[in-house]
C-alpha cells in the first residue's frame, strides 16, 4: 500500500555512498558507476527529475594521492577531497554526457544551507538546474568544510537536499539490502517497511567500519528522521543490483521504506528544524511540553525550568523536557542572559510560528 505512493514520484534525490561508488582497491569503479549512471538517467528519460548526491571525492583522491586507508587529518583529508572531487565529475560527465545529459557540481557546507537567504538561494539554483532538465551533482565541499560547518556525512547532506527542494523521495543506495534486522546473525532479515523510527530500530543500526565510508546505518536513521518528518519517504536499498531504482519506482519490495510523516512542513518550518546547529536549549515543564505539543502554543517564561547555551534573540534553540529529550526546535525571541533574568513576563519566548514539533 505505501509503495505504490512512489509510483507517482516525479523529484527524486539519489545518493551514492562510497561502497557503491569503489572497488576493493576503494579507487571508483567504472563499470559500477556506468550501471548506475544508466539507472539514473533512464529515470530523467522517464520524465523524472533527478538530484544525485554522491560520495567518493576523498575515496577518489586518496587513491591518486596514494592513500591505503583515509586519512584521519583534516588537511590531508580536504586535499585527497580537492584532488578526488574533479576526477570524480570528469568521471560522471563523460557518463551521461553518454546518455545525452548535462551534469552540473553543486558543492555545499552546512553555513549554505543554515543562513536563509543562501538556503533560498541554493534552493532556486537547483529548481533551475532541475526545469532546464540537468542533473545536478551533490558533494559537501570537503575541501574547505571544518567540522562546525561540516554535515557531518552525505546521508545528512541527501536528506537536507530532498527537505531544501523539497523532493517527492529520497533514495539512498548502499552496500547492503536495507536496514537488516539480526545483522550479522544466522537469520538476517530486510524490514521491508519502517512507519515509527524507535528505539528498536536504532538499536539495529551501527556505525560502519569501512576505510573510506563515513555513516553507516546510523547515519542514515538519522536521515530518515528529517525527511520522514518533512513529509518525504526515504528508501534505503542495494547500490549493488542492476535494476534497483526501477523496482522500487514501481512500488516494488526493494529495500527498505521509511513511510513519510502525512502532514509535510512548510519551507520555513524546515529550515528551523533541520538546517541549524543549535545555539543553546530550553528546558521546559510537563505543562509547558503539553501545551506546545498538543494545544499548539508558544512558549511562554513560567513554563522554562531552565536554560543552557550562550544564544542570542534570533538564534534557534532546542526544547527539550525536563529528562532532556528533545521534542521541538525553535528561533528564541530573547537571549539567554535575558531568559536567565527572570525578568519576562507575558511575552511569548518562541513564538508559535517559529516553533517545529520534531
Amino acid at each position: 500500500m505505501h509503495r505504490d505512493s512512489l509510483k507517482s514520484v516525479s523529484r527524486i534525490v539519489i545518493k551514492l555512498g562510497t561502497g557503491v561508488l569503489t572497488d576493493s582497491r576503494k579507487q571508483p569503479d567504472p563499470a559500477q558507476l556506468e550501471h548506475l549512471v544508466a539507472q539514473l538517467a533512464a529515470l530523467r528519460q522517464a520524465g523524472k527529475e533527478v538530484v544525485l548526491v554522491t560520495s567518493g571525492a576523498v575515496g577518489a583522491g586518496m587513491g591518486a594521492l596514494g592513500y591505503e586507508t583515509r586519512p584521519a587529518n583534516l588537511a590531508e583529508k580536504q586535499a585527497c577531497a580537492a584532488v578526488g572531487q574533479s576526477r570524480l565529475m570528469a568521471v560522471y560527465d563523460k557518463l551521461f554526457a553518454a546518455h545525452n545529459l548535462v551534469v552540473a557540481q553543486v558543492l555545499l557546507t552546512h553555513d549554505d544551507l543554515e543562513h536563509h537567504e543562501r538556503h533560498l538561494n541554493a534552493r532556486n539554483t537547483l529548481v533551475t538546474l532541475l526545469q532546464r532538465g540537468v542533473v545536478p551533482i551533490i558533494n559537501e565541499n570537503d575541501a574547505v568544510s571544518f567540522t562546525e560547518i561540516k554535515f557531518g556525512d552525505n546521508d545528512k547532506l541527501s536528506a537536507l537536499v530532498a527537505s531544501l527542494l523539497p523532493a517527492d523521495l529520497l533514495v539512498i543506495l548502499t552496500t547492503v539490502d536495507g536496514v537488516i534486522e539480526n545483522f550479522g546473525k544466522k537469520n538476517p532479515k530486510t524490514l521491508s517497511v519502517i512507519e515509527q523510527i524507535d528505539t528498536t530500530i536504532e538499536d539495529m543500526a551501527g556505525g560502519t567500519t569501512s576505510a573510506t565510508a563515513v555513516g553507516g546505518m546510523k547515519s542514515k536513521i538519522e536521515a530518515a528522521r528529517i525527511v520522514v518528518r518533512s513529509g518525504i519517504p526515504l528508501v534505503i536499498a542495494s547500490g549493488k543490483k542492476k535494476t534497483v531504482l526501477a523496482k522500487v519506482l514501481a512500488g516494488e519490495d526493494e529495500g527498505t521504506l521509511f513511510v513519510a510523516q502525512p502532514n509535510r512542513l512548510q519551507g520555513r518550518k524546515r529550515w528551523i528544524a533541520f538546517f541549524h546547529h543549535p545555539k543553546g536549549a530550553l528546558f521546559v515543564d510537563d505543562g509547558a511540553k503539553k501545551a506546545l505539543r498538543e494545544a499548539g502554543k508558544s512558549l511562554l517564561p513560567p513554563g522554562v525550568a531552565r536554560c543552557e547555551g550562550d544564544f542570542a534573540a534570533e538564534d534557534v534553540v532546542r526544547i527539550c523536557d525536563l529528562d532532556g529529550t528533545e521534542f521541538a526546535r525553535g528561533i528564541a525571541k530573547f537571549s539567554a542572559m535575558e531568559i536567565r533574568a527572570k525578568k519576562l513576563a507575558r511575552v511569548e519566548l518562541v513564538h508559535r510560528d517559529d516553533l517545529v514539533i520534531l
